[in-house]
């Protein structure tokens, strides 16, 4: 299967060819009966229209049991206790915005609507109405995989290791992912990769699917006896709970490239960049507080916090959990959204006052999802609790069920009264526990209640974490203009993080903060150096006690940080190019949306097997070219450790970077080097 294009104006769409699974192909104009639609499809063409209906099966791309589809149907559904298997007609195609394929059964109306997205990529989603309530237990749309691309590669994770890849061989059988934890979650963020043999992140053939829902998907690859392959994605399995009439996908992003993994990682980067509501401009350097005080909220304290952050070069200051209700620990108060007048008697104006003297803005944390067991809420609506009372607890919490509109109502109502009375231009919304079970009505509630709270909040910019990095995805980062990827500080995790995070996440959405000297979820002490440029490599911000820093390590954060804002107008409008490392060793490219500057990082984490690394290769410059290079930050190393880059300036064509590389000297482990440049 090939992935060609969608044209609105050519009224065109082709996604590919597999010898009869399921696939679509669409022409706009009217075809001979006599077609010979392999031939039109190798050609670069294919479609279906007028009298071809009645001769041809239906161009659905949700595999049909009734048509003796030996592999797993797209579609899985009940009326009246008796499984729903219609046989579809496909009725025709409407072009304006999308294309929407029409199919049509009995009491039934399937819609399949496809369309172009910018920077090559292609939205496909599907549409289930009925005469009658019906039970959906799944849908989803399928695709098929051509033998070629051999390989899948799926983000796994935990908390305070979020976007690992996983690569499998497919070979003949399925491997089914069901993500069942209410969001897109840790464990399996709904975004993957199909891949031919030896796809690296420059070079290669790659497939790059995206599942834009944060309530959780179900993701089948399969493999036929025959040979061939489909690729299911849709909301995990039962999530719809409740009988219905209505019922929808969400968009599955589709990108295909053959220059590696860069090739389909750096449109998914712009689409999402694209997407994310308006935020505050230049992107504002965040302090958080969190891992500096915790739940201890003290007046002089937090003045002498923000003093420190502000010397350092912090814009905004975040106020974490712990400053409602009675809230001095996790076991109390979530629900209670009234500042805690023991710890802020006159409110939050006292420090909003000290934070805008410093020049910051001010921030505040909420989890509107949850709800403690000791609060004034659940005493009073204990029947506003998600799941049964037996349950088990996590972090000491219950789901609110946002699919109420009284729950909502009464959620609205107290954030917006805080946004109203304070000066508050940023909100973090926290998500830290799983759903009892995966409920769709529940993720429409957590997107209602925040799309209401935005239109009434226009100037206040939200952050997106759970749990860290338990809630990435494109139906939240419509919504949300950053996300926490992950609660791990942890300098060498992080940079594995949002070094594969890059497939999706452009640098100004993702945060990344230097955490405290001893990491408190990895207990490791690591060099400022390292962890303000790993800092400085996305949406900067810092999060530990200031007033712990010596002096040295002062003067490494405010210098990096003073780069990062001089710098951080191009770089957070630009691209993310991971580059080709050997193992224990990781750097990427960062280059301006009109390729004029560059920013190399290149990080060696363990110590190096070669005693010469190998030459580092960009890719994506202008091979005519000229390119000036600097090297800004030096790695530790033996101080023999010498090469060109390491005396002075350099300056080589653009097609000598990308084939031959530029000389990086021997470094130490848990160092970095860092390069900036400019073309000629």
């Amino acid at each position: 299967m090939t992935l060609w294009r969608i044209d609105t104006a050519a009224q065109t769409l082709v996604l590919g060819s597999d010898g009869g699974m399921t696939c679509c192909h669409y022409w706009g104009a009217p075809l001979a009966l006599d077609t010979d639609l392999d031939a039109l499809v190798a050609a670069g063409a294919g479609g279906i229209t007028g009298g071809m209906l009645d001769a041809l099966p239906p161009l659905s791309l949700i595999p049909e049991a009734r048509r003796s589809f030996p592999g797993q149907p797209g579609l899985v559904a009940y009326r009246d206790g008796a499984p729903l298997e219609p046989e579809w007609r496909f009725e025709g195609a409407d072009w304006g915005e999308a294309l929407i394929l029409r199919h049509t059964a009995p009491g039934l109306r399937l819609d399949i609507i496809a369309r172009a997205m910018d920077h090559g990529l292609i939205a496909l989603s599907a549409r289930l109405t009925s005469d009658a309530p019906l039970t959906l237990h799944h849908l989803a749309l399928a695709l098929p995989v051509p033998p070629h691309l051999s390989h899948l590669t799926e983000m796994a994770g935990r908390w305070t290791r979020e976007f690992q890849p996983v690569t499998t061989a497919l070979d003949h059988g399925a491997r089914l992912r069901d993500a069942r934890t209410g969001r897109s979650g840790h464990e399996h963020p709904p975004h993957l990769w199909l891949t031919a043999r030896g796809t690296t992140n420059t070079v290669g053939e790659a497939f790059a699917l995206h599942y834009g829902w944060s309530g959780g998907h179900r993701m089948l690859v399969e493999t036929l006896p025959e040979g061939r392959r489909q690729i299911q994605l849709g909301h995990c399995a039962g999530s719809e709970r409740a009988p219905g009439t209505d019922f929808a996908t969400a968009e599955i992003w589709l990108a295909r490239g053959d220059q590696g993994l860069n090739s389909v990682s750096v449109p998914f980067q712009r689409a999402i960049r694209d997407r994310l509501p308006p935020a505050r401009q230049p992107r504002p350097v965040h302090y958080n507080g969190w891992e500096a005080i915790y739940f201890r909220h003290d007046a002089d304290e937090l003045a002498q916090i923000a003093e420190r952050a502000a010397a350092l070069g912090a814009e905004r200051f975040v106020l974490d959990d712990g400053w409602f209700g009675q809230r001095d620990d996790d076991t109390s108060s979530l629900g209670d959204w009234v500042i805690d007048p023991h710890k802020h008697p006159q409110g939050f104006g006292p420090l909003i006052d000290k934070v805008q003297a410093l020049g910051m803005r001010f921030g505040l944390w909420f989890e509107p999802e949850m709800v403690n067991e000791n609060s004034a809420l659940y005493r009073a609506h204990p029947d506003w609790v998600l799941g049964p009372a037996d349950q088990i607890r996590g972090r000491n919490q219950l789901h609110l069920d946002l699919s109420r509109q009284d729950v909502r109502d009464y959620l609205f109502d107290r954030i917006s009264a805080i946004l109203s009375a304070w000066d508050i231009d940023h909100v973090k919304w926290d998500h830290n526990r799983l759903t009892p079970w995966p409920d769709a009505a529940q993720t429409r509630g957590v997107y209602a209640l925040l799309d209401r709270l935005r239109a009434a909040h226009p100037a206040v910019e939200w952050e997106s974490c759970a749990s860290g990095g338990g809630r990435i995805d494109a139906g939240i980062l419509g919504r949300c203009a950053r996300v926490w990827l992950s609660d791990s500080n942890d300098a060498l995790e992080r940079l594995r993080i949002q070094h594969h995070a890059a497939c999706l996440l452009p640098a100004c959405a993702t945060g990344s903060h230097v955490g405290p000297r001893e990491c408190h979820t990895s207990g490791r002490v690591l060099p400022m150096t390292l962890r303000a440029w790993t800092a400085a490599q996305r949406h900067m911000g810092f999060e530990m006690d200031p007033r712990e820093l010596t002096e040295a390590e002062a003067q490494t954060l405010t210098r990096v940080t003073a780069w990062w804002k001089a710098n951080r107008g191009w770089m957070m409008a630009g691209d993310i190019w991971r580059l080709d490392r050997p193992a224990g060793a990781l750097a990427e490219m960062q280059l301006a949306a009109d390729g004029s500057r560059l920013v190399i990082f290149a990080a060696q984490i363990e110590t190096q097997t070669a005693l010469q690394p190998p030459p580092l290769r960009l890719t994506a410059l202008d091979p005519a070219a000229r390119y000036r290079l600097r090297m800004i930050e030096r790695p530790r190393g033996h101080p023999a450790s010498v090469t060109a880059i390491t005396r002075g300036e350099v300056v080589l064509e653009g097609a000598s970077l990308m084939a031959q590389g530029l000389a990086l000297p021997p470094a130490f482990p848990q160092t970095i080097a860092v390069i900036e440049g400019e073309r000629l």
